[in-house]
């Protein structure tokens, strides 16, 4: 397959249930309520876009670590972020700005730290959630030897 190009398809449905919320679902996945964020008149205490966006380019960033350390063969001990997306009107239209993914690494040894601190820098790039929009994402981590 070396030099063909690859295309994956991704499926979702949606049905609204009513007021400012809906089912989300996918194939062999479990569904997820949805609905509108507070901030637009919705329901504090159901995903909102604005928070599967944010969630969407935390998850990638993860797993687009944990294929690069794979790849190396390291084995961090623990890996956990949080992530903080800003949403503001930029002429005339809300969109996220920045989100800043805070990363805690636990690592076995030094080496791996000097390879994950590479590893780090190459995340965003590759990310495929994070190449496909236009806001900047920035990666602070936190890289520790237990």
């Amino acid at each position: 397959m070396k030099g063909k190009p690859m295309k994956y398809l991704y499926k979702t449905r949606l049905s609204w249930t009513g007021k400012k919320k809906g089912r989300l679902s996918s194939k062999g996945k479990p569904d997820i309520e949805v609905a509108c964020p507070p901030e637009f008149g919705g329901h504090p205490d159901i995903w909102s876009p604005e928070d599967l966006f944010l969630s969407s380019v935390e998850v990638c960033t993860m797993t687009t670590f944990l294929w690069f350390v794979n790849k190396e063969n390291i084995k961090p001990k623990s890996y956990h972020s949080k992530a903080t997306g800003t949403a503001e009107l930029i002429d005339g239209a809300f969109q996220f700005s920045t989100i800043i993914i805070k990363i805690k690494i636990d690592l076995n040894s030094e080496e791996d730290r000097v390879n994950v601190e590479k590893i780090i820098k190459k995340v965003t790039r590759a990310c495929l959630i994070s190449r496909s929009i236009n806001t900047d994402v920035k990666i602070e981590a936190d890289i520790s030897i237990v």
